[in-house]
């Protein structure tokens, strides 16, 4: 007969053994999320519900700061800008990325080189980036007012219009990161089976055909994720921007983030910047929930 004192060193054991087991290899990784992850979040949150003037904690302030935030036409206008920014950016980079991932998965000569030159600027910081598109766009030492010459534009500098300035921005991020969406584009593409496109081609399939037909359907998952993954990136923009423009000319290139940066370091209101940022955040995770969903549902479901 076994008594109920005789089986409590059981759980001890396990207890012991989960201790002394695999797990605590866990742990170290843990912390560190929680460090630069999950209080972030959940600082950023709380800091959010109050009210701070100058850095001092002006105390509880509610859904004040995102009844601000939602009231604000300078938010909205940047809200716009980036939609627009984000919009441009991700379809152009998406349709290069898939061009250029077409053309090096044909297999042609010096394939390696095509690849390391293709995703070279993908490699530079983004501050490094700036500044060098920075220069490029300069009216005195610059070269793309001359090149806009030889092409027949006249007095356009770059940064100095609004609208100018605007596309010289998406410009930078296409060429930034481009090299991204080839990558993933172009891993899509190496793991389609190359049966059904040969089948095609010997019943006479133009290459146009073939692409629409087998190519594109079963690469939309890929592509799908690459376009998903990139918008959220894109929304995040900041550094180049904000040190090619700064957000001028006027506000014709205030992003989201720069003004939220703005908000918090120089007009010294951090609940409503944080509010910004608690609003973007959920706006990115039902975008992450939609495109979870949809991926699980197929390429081919409504």
């Amino acid at each position: 007969m076994v008594t109920a004192g005789a089986a409590r060193p059981r759980p001890r054991r396990r207890r012991a053994a989960f201790i002394a087991g695999p797990h605590v290899l866990l742990v170290p990784a843990a912390i560190a999320l929680a460090a630069v992850s999950v209080y972030p979040l959940a600082y950023g949150i709380v800091a959010s519900l109050r009210q701070y003037r100058y850095g001092l904690d002006m105390g509880f302030a509610g859904a004040d700061n995102y009844l601000n935030v939602l009231q604000d036409a300078t938010f909205l206008t940047a809200l716009g800008t980036t939609a627009k920014y984000v919009v441009l950016c991700v379809l152009i980079e998406t349709l290069l990325g898939l061009g250029l991932a077409l053309l090096v998965n044909r297999q042609l000569v010096g394939t390696g080189l095509w690849r390391i030159g293709i995703i070279l600027p993908m490699t530079v910081a983004p501050v490094v980036v700036g500044v060098m598109w920075r220069l490029i766009y300069a009216s005195d030492i610059g070269i793309a007012d001359p090149v806009l010459g030889l092409l027949g534009v006249h007095g356009v500098h770059v940064l100095g219009g609004e609208s100018s300035a605007f596309l010289g921005v998406v410009l930078l991020d296409v060429w930034e990161w481009t090299p991204l969406m080839f990558l993933i584009l172009l891993a899509g593409l190496q793991t389609i089976p190359q049966e059904p496109l040969e089948a095609a081609v010997m019943d006479g399939a133009s290459a146009l055909r073939v692409f629409f037909d087998h190519v594109l359907p079963m690469l939309r998952p890929v592509l799908f994720v690459a376009i998903v993954l990139r918008t959220i990136d894109a929304l995040g923009t900041f550094d180049q921007v904000y040190v090619l423009t700064r957000g001028g000319p006027g506000v014709s290139t205030q992003l989201f983030s720069i003004y939220a940066y703005n908000t918090a370091f120089l007009f010294t209101q951090e609940g409503r910047a944080m509010a910004m940022v608690v609003l973007l955040l959920a706006a990115v995770l039902v975008l992450a929930g939609i495109a979870i969903r949809l991926v699980r549902l197929g390429p081919g479901t409504r």
